[in-house]
C-alpha cells in the first residue's frame, strides 16, 4: 500500500509530472494497452508556462521569463533587472531590424582560399620545424577520415568516441592549407547524423577543392545522405556490393494540431495534420536532394528522378551513366592514390587518420586569428535545469551551465560578438525559459547570432529566437511552437499488480498531478485543459515578441507545426540559410568588423577531459555498454515536470547503432511499442 499526504496549491505547476513526450509515432497498430487509459490534452509542445507580467527592463515589449510561480525565479529576475537598469548603457535589441532584412542581404561567408606568400610559407615552415612530436607530419601524407554513424555538434576531448563536426570541419580545413598533406581519403558509411550535418561536411568539401588537392569519396554502404555528401568530392568509389537502398525515404520525427506525441495510445492511423507537415518535409528533403545531387553531377533534376524510379539494383549502371566514377575496393583504389602521389609499388601510400590529425594546431599551420574575438557557444542535446547523476559527461544542455557561459560573455568585454550554435530538439521548458532571458540579457549588450544544425525545434528554438539573427540549413528541423501534456490513469494496472494507492490531500485540486490510480474528476480535467491552453498562449505569444511579429501571424506558423530550414526562413522564423561560416559573417557586420578582417573564434563549450569519462570510455569498451543507454536512462529519469521537446527524442537515439550492441535495438522496439 502506497500512501501520499499532499496539500492544496493554487498553481497547477507547483507539482512535477509526468509528461507523454518520448513516444516515437508509428502508423502501424500498437499492442494493447487495455489497463491504461490516457487523459491528455494534445497541443503542439511540452511547455507548461504561468502567467506572467511585462518586464520593464528589455527595450521592447517584453514578457516576463517566469515559466513557473516560484520566488527563486523572480528573485533572480528581479536581480538581473535592477542590473541592466544600474548599467543603463545597453544597446537595445533591434529585433524587427533583423526581421526586415533579406537573406540575401547578409553576408554569405563564403570560404575564399588565400595563397600565402614567401614569408608566411617561411614561417609555417618554422612553425613545423620545432612541433611537438605528435603534431608532425611526412610530406606527401594523404589525411583519411571515416565519416559515418553518429556525428556530434559538440566539440570532443581525446577520451572521448565519436565524430564531431566541428572536428571534421576543422580538419578539412587545416588540410587545404597543410603543405605536407597532398589530399583527402574519404571513407563514407551509413550516416545516423541529419542532414545539416551533411550539408556542413559538404560545403567544406566544396571549399577544400579550392586548394588544388585532390578529394577522393569511397562508398562502401551508400543510401542518400552517403551519397549526398559523396558526390561532393572529385572522384566516386564503390566495391560491386555497395548496394543498400536505393530511393528516398523520410528520415524525419514524429511530432503532432501538428503533434502526436502519445498517437500510439490514442490512434491507430497518422493524423490528417500530421501526415500534412510530414509531407512537406519530405518534399524538402527529396527536393533538396534532387537539385543539389543533380546539379553537382552535371546531371538534369529529370535525369536524376528517372534514374531513381527505374529501380535501379547494379552498380555498373552508376558507373556507365556517370554517378560513379569506378567500381574499385578499398585496396585497390590505396593503390590509385600510390600512382597519383607518384610512389613505387613498394612503397605505402603515408596517411593519417581523423583522431591523430586532429591533434594538430591551427596555429602550427598559420591559421590563428585575429585579435577581434567572437564567443562560440554550443548547445547540443536535451535541455535539462540541471545536471542529473545519470547523465554522460558533456551530453545534453544543462541550464545552469549553459547560464554561465552566457554570464561570462556578457560580463566580458573581450568578446565583440557571440554565437550560440543550437542541435536541439528541447527538453525542460523552465530550463529553456530561463535560458531565453539570459540570451536576451547578451543581446542587449553584444550581436548575438543563433546557428542552428540538425534541429532547434520546440525548447532549441525557444533558445534561439532569443538572439538578434537565426541562421539555419535548408534543411534544419525548427519551430514546433505549442505544448503537449498528460497523464496515465493506472488504476487498472495496480488492480493487476495487488497495488493499492491512497492519498490524504487537503484542497480541491491537490491530487490532479499525484492521484494515478484514478481518472481525473470533471472540474479536473477542466483546470488541466485551461492550464495547457494558457501554456500554449504564453510560448506563442512570447515567440511573437521575439520576432517582432503580430500574434496572429505567429499563430498561423506556430501550432506545434516542425519546419525546415528553408521553409522557416520565408515565414519568418529564420532570418538567413548557411552554415556555421556564415553565421560568423553575420557577427562580423553586426560588431561593425570589416569582412575581410580576420577573427578569432573562442569555442566556450570545450569538454574536459576527465577520469569518469575516461573509465566511462574503458568500461564501454569492456562490455559493449554504448553511451546513448545512459542517456536514455537520463532522459527517462528527468522527463518529469514540463517538457518543451520536439517527440520521438528519447529513443532516435538508438537508429544506427547496428554495430553496437544488438540490446539496443531490442530497447528501442520494446520501448516504442508501449
Amino acid at each position: 500500500m502506497s500512501r501520499l499526504l499532499l496539500l492544496h496549491t493554487t498553481h497547477i505547476t507547483s507539482f512535477h509530472r509526468q509528461t507523454l513526450t518520448s513516444f516515437l509515432s508509428n502508423s502501424k497498430p500498437r499492442p494493447s494497452l487495455s489497463s491504461l487509459q490516457f487523459h491528455h490534452h494534445r497541443f503542439s509542445l511540452s511547455l507548461f508556462v504561468s502567467p506572467s507580467s511585462p518586464s520593464p527592463s528589455l527595450p521592447l515589449r517584453t514578457l516576463s521569463v517566469r515559466a513557473f510561480d516560484s520566488s527563486e525565479t523572480k528573485s533572480e529576475e528581479e536581480e538581473a533587472e535592477k542590473s541592466e537598469n544600474e548599467e543603463g548603457k545597453t544597446k537595445k535589441i533591434n529585433s524587427s531590424e533583423s526581421s526586415s532584412v533579406k537573406d540575401s542581404e547578409y553576408p554569405s561567408g563564403e570560404f575564399q582560399f588565400e595563397e600565402f606568400n614567401w614569408w608566411r610559407k617561411f614561417t609555417v615552415k618554422l612553425k613545423m620545424l620545432t612541433a611537438l612530436p605528435w603534431e608532425r607530419v611526412r610530406k606527401g601524407t594523404v589525411l583519411t577520415m571515416k565519416i559515418r554513424g553518429q556525428i556530434s555538434d559538440q566539440l570532443k576531448s581525446r577520451f572521448s568516441s565519436g565524430l564531431s563536426l566541428p572536428q571534421i570541419c576543422e580538419n578539412i580545413v587545416k588540410a587545404a592549407y597543410d603543405p605536407r598533406i597532398s589530399g583527402i581519403y574519404l571513407h563514407i558509411e551509413t550516416l545516423s547524423c541529419g542532414w545539416s550535418k551533411v550539408e556542413e561536411i559538404r560545403r567544406h568539401i566544396f571549399d577544400f577543392k579550392k586548394s588544388g588537392k585532390f578529394i577522393v569519396a569511397y562508398v562502401p554502404a551508400c543510401r542518400e545522405k552517403e551519397y549526398y555528401l559523396a558526390c561532393a568530392c572529385e572522384e566516386i568509389y564503390a566495391p560491386s556490393s555497395v548496394f543498400d537502398n536505393v530511393g528516398i525515404e523520410p528520415e524525419v520525427q514524429r511530432f503532432g494540431k501538428y503533434k502526436s506525441a502519445g498517437d500510439q495510445l490514442i490512434r491507430k492511423t497518422m493524423s490528417k495534420e500530421n501526415c500534412e507537415m510530414l509531407t512537406a518535409l519530405l518534399e524538402n528533403i527529396y527536393g533538396n536532394w534532387l537539385d543539389k545531387v543533380s546539379s553537382t553531377k552535371g546531371k538534369t533534376r529529370e535525369d536524376l528522378e528517372n534514374f531513381i524510379n527505374d529501380g535501379v539494383y547494379q552498380v555498373e549502371r552508376l558507373k556507365e551513366e556517370g554517378w560513379i566514377t569506378n567500381i574499385r575496393y578499398d585496396d585497390e583504389v590505396i593503390s590509385m592514390l600510390r600512382e597519383k602521389l607518384g610512389l613505387p609499388i613498394d612503397k605505402q601510400v603515408p596517411m593519417i587518420d581523423y583522431r591523430k590529425y586532429s591533434r594538430v594546431r591551427k596555429w602550427t599551420l598559420g591559421l590563428s586569428g585575429g585579435k577581434d574575438q567572437i564567443a562560440v557557444i554550443r548547445a547540443s542535446g536535451s535541455i535539462s535545469r540541471v545536471r542529473s547523476p545519470l547523465s554522460v559527461s558533456g551530453s545534453g544542455i544543462v541550464g545552469e551551465q549553459f547560464i554561465e557561459k552566457i554570464r561570462t560573455v556578457r560580463e566580458s568585454k573581450r568578446y565583440k560578438a557571440a554565437i550560440i550554435r543550437i542541435d536541439s530538439p528541447g527538453g525542460d521548458a523552465l530550463a529553456s525559459d530561463l535560458m531565453w532571458r539570459e540570451i536576451r540579457l547578451l543581446a542587449a549588450s553584444k550581436p548575438v547570432i543563433a546557428s542552428m544544425s540538425d534541429v532547434a525545434a520546440s525548447g532549441g528554438y525557444y533558445m534561439a529566437m532569443a538572439a538578434g539573427t537565426i541562421v539555419a540549413e535548408n534543411l534544419t528541423l525548427t519551430g514546433s511552437i505549442g505544448v503537449v501534456t498528460g497523464r496515465f490513469n493506472l488504476g487498472k494496472l495496480y488492480e493487476k499488480i495487488g497495488f493499492n494507492k491512497e492519498i490524504l490531500s487537503r484542497g480541491k485540486y491537490a491530487e490532479l498531478l499525484a492521484a494515478d490510480q484514478r481518472p481525473l474528476r470533471p472540474d479536473e480535467a477542466e483546470l488541466f485543459a485551461k492550464s495547457a491552453q494558457n501554456a500554449y498562449t504564453q510560448f506563442r505569444d512570447k515567440a511573437a515578441f521575439s520576432r517582432s511579429m503580430p500574434v496572429d501571424k505567429m499563430e498561423e506558423v506556430a501550432q506545434g507545426r516542425v519546419w525546415t530550414g528553408k521553409d522557416a526562413a520565408s515565414r519568418g522564423l529564420v532570418d538567413a540559410i548557411g552554415g556555421l561560416s556564415r553565421a560568423v559573417a553575420i557577427a562580423k557586420l553586426k560588431a561593425n568588423i570589416p569582412q575581410d578582417t580576420k577573427v578569432t573564434l573562442v569555442e566556450l563549450s570545450r569538454p574536459s577531459p576527465t577520469l569518469p569519462e575516461v573509465l566511462s570510455g574503458i568500461g564501454n569498451t569492456l562490455v559493449g555498454v554504448d553511451s546513448t543507454l545512459k542517456e536514455l536512462l537520463q532522459e527517462l529519469t528527468n522527463s518529469e515536470g514540463v517538457q518543451a521537446r520536439m517527440d520521438g527524442i528519447m529513443f532516435q537515439r538508438l537508429e544506427g547503432y547496428s554495430f553496437a550492441n544488438p540490446i539496443f535495438a531490442l530497447i528501442k522496439d520494446y520501448m516504442s511499442s508501449l
